[in-house]
């Protein structure tokens, strides 16, 4: 399935949800699924936003991935496993967006991806951003995490469902 199907598959999902079941947290430390699709969306766009960097940098970068990174994208895909992230604010998303606002995003991801998919051919694949996790990433890889992060997120949403009251 590829990022564009992925996306239309969640935004029908999502059509689906009241929103109280989008908001609706099963237990202390579990997110909503609204909070999920923001968490979605936001790395989403951060990680589109890491390609437009590479895509304005004017110098190449050697050093490549970590031993972590280099497995994820040998094998394409996140080890099907629950990743805690540390707490902060930057990993603590809203459950206060309407399905509104979680559509639009969705769609203004879809929008970015495909505005990125069409250039990524004309940057340097040696211009490259670090992720504190899978070290230095190119374009092509920044855009290839959206789909890969959206994908290891699915098995999550079944579960979520499934919780629903």
């Amino acid at each position: 399935m590829n990022y564009s199907e992925l996306i239309e598959s969640y935004k029908s999902d999502l059509q689906r949800y009241s929103l109280d079941q989008l908001r609706y947290v099963s237990e202390l430390g579990v997110w909503s699924l609204g909070q999920m699709y923001d968490h979605l969306i936001l790395a989403a766009l951060d990680y589109i936003d890491k390609v437009e960097i590479c895509a304005s940098s004017n110098e190449e970068q050697i050093q490549g991935k970590t031993e972590g990174g280099a497995q994820l994208f040998t094998i394409g895909a996140f080890p099907p496993i629950k990743i805690k992230l540390p707490d902060g604010p930057e990993n603590n998303p809203s459950n206060a967006e309407s399905k509104d606002d979680l559509l639009s995003g969705l769609d203004l991801v879809r929008k970015r991806m495909s505005e990125w998919e069409e250039k990524l051919d004309t940057i340097n694949p040696n211009y490259k951003v670090k992720h504190d996790g899978f070290g230095w990433l190119n374009a092509r890889e920044w855009l290839d995490l959206v789909s890969m992060h959206f994908h290891h997120h699915l098995r999550q949403k079944d579960e979520l469902v499934q919780k629903l009251v």
